[in-house]
């Protein structure tokens, strides 16, 4: 009778008290959140007279909220934001040239469904930096995978990609990327080879995946970037075939915003300094 008894028990069950056993097996069915909250939200399912399939049904619940955070942290990781931007804290007012309920409409990332691209022109210190990242950080939000770059570490990692023999490999990962965020084209001149490789990278994805391009050059000065005239138009023509364009002149908003808090400090060591009348001793709050 006890070889029946054996046959039939799961293997484990007599071997520790069911607290051990039941964080191990959570531990091996990759459930942690359940493992830490089940103690918990037992007690609130017995206090609230919740029913046992109630009681399962949050812990999942609970399970599945935190893996889908996981999973979106794991996305800004592998994004390689250089800071993670959204809208909240984004002055719109401050740069009146930018059609803020297009932006909002871009945030809910539906372009990249259609593989559509952004491009965000203007002077430097503008935001458009802010812009690209907070797109980003929406995109991994909805699910979509996201690599951040600069223009000009990108050309420098696909020359040492060419050098090293690896560049179909790194033009494989690029064009499989959801969102490919390109940073500041127009700052630094690029070599022919350079441009040859980025232009590569354009044409990979072309209607296969969606592309953020900030610049603080109009289009017709591109040209200064890449070196000539026929790349500069085919890169466009690829580029602007479907696309959003951010117009982003202005004032510099990071120099506004440096004022502000600097306007921002004086008023407020102004306002506690204490002069004693008597002592002549200031004190602050």
């Amino acid at each position: 009778m006890s070889r029946v008894a054996d046959d039939t028990m799961p293997v484990g069950t007599m071997a520790g008290t069911p607290q051990v056993l039941l964080a191990h097996h959570l531990k091996q069915l990759k459930l942690p959140t359940v493992l830490r909250e089940y103690e918990k939200v037992a007690r609130e399912a017995a206090r609230d007279g919740v029913d046992h399939p109630r009681y399962l049904l949050r812990l999942i619940e609970l399970e599945l909220i935190d893996r889908e955070r996981r999973t979106v942290e794991r996305r800004i990781r592998a994004a390689r934001f250089p800071a993670v931007k959204s809208f909240d804290t984004f002055d719109f007012a401050a740069i009146p040239s930018l059609n803020k309920m297009l932006v909002l409409e871009l945030a809910r990332s539906e372009y990249i469904l259609r593989r559509e691209n952004i491009i965000a022109l203007g002077n430097s210190g503008t935001g458009k930096t802010h812009v690209a990242l907070a797109l980003g950080l929406a995109a991994c939000q909805k699910g979509f995978t996201v690599t951040f770059t600069t223009a000009a570490a990108l050309v420098n990692q696909l020359m040492e990609a060419r050098d090293e023999k690896r560049l179909l490999k790194l033009q494989r990962d690029l064009q499989a990327v959801k969102l490919l965020i390109i940073d500041e084209l127009g700052y630094v001149p690029l070599s022919p080879t350079g441009a040859e490789l980025l232009f590569e990278t354009f044409s990979q994805r072309y209607e296969r995946g969606s592309t953020i391009v900030t610049s603080n050059l109009p289009f017709e000065d591109w040209t200064q970037v890449l070196g000539s005239e026929r790349l500069t138009g085919a890169l466009l023509d690829r580029l602007t075939h479907h696309v959003s364009i951010l117009t982003m002149n202005g004032d510099s908003y990071r120099l506004k915003q440096s004022a502000r808090r600097h306007a921002a400090g004086v008023v407020q060591n102004q306002a506690t300094e204490i002069v004693d009348p008597d002592t002549g001793e200031i004190t602050t709050t």
